[in-house]
């Protein structure tokens, strides 16, 4: 490098920290970086979520292998009606289990397409059938509410707990629960 170069590069940088150091210029990046990571606390929880009917419902992120939309699947004979069927999830034969189904909800209206997600259980993974794709979010531990009592037995096995929002409740899915 030449001195001329290396002169130009001190300047500069005498320039931005004293632009810094009088609030003109942008933060520091790593003031920055320390900023983004202070709002969240490492004991929140992350759920990617989903609808089924007017149900707001979650899975923790871990679990989460992807999102597609429908793929082409082959019916199994005799199999329980919660089994829509099998998928070829690049070369893995991964099975699909329609949440509606297996919650016992109505069936889906026709023309309401579904969207799957491939979720990891301890057999492998497995793709679940939802009405809508929701957001990734973040729920402070606190928030969390076990199982209620009068909640439909069937419903309640597969439920690990609430999560109180400010605008709904977020049923919190047991994936291993479901697949069982």
């Amino acid at each position: 490098m030449s001195l001329q170069s290396l002169n130009k590069e001190k300047n500069y940088i005498q320039r931005e920290e004293g632009r810094r150091q009088s609030g003109l210029g942008p933060p520091h990046r790593v003031e920055r970086r320390q900023a983004t990571a202070d709002r969240r606390h490492e004991n929140n929880r992350q759920y990617a979520t989903f609808f089924l009917d007017d149900h707001f419902l979650g899975v923790e992120v871990e679990k989460v292998q992807e999102i597609l939309n429908v793929q082409d699947m082959t019916r199994v004979p005799l199999a329980p009606p919660v089994i829509v069927g099998l998928i070829n999830l690049r070369g893995h034969i991964v099975t699909a289990i329609d949440l509606r189904t297996r919650l016992g909800f109505p069936s889906r209206p026709p023309g309401l397409w579904t969207k799957s997600l491939v979720v990891l259980t301890m057999d492998g993974p497995v793709d679940l059938l939802v009405d809508q794709i929701g957001d990734v979010i973040e729920v402070l531990p606190d928030l969390f509410e076990s199982t209620p009592e009068t909640l439909d037995e069937q419903f309640g096995l597969v439920i690990d707990g609430v999560y109180k929002l400010k605008e709904r409740l977020l049923l919190v899915l047991n994936i291993d629960s479901i697949v069982q």
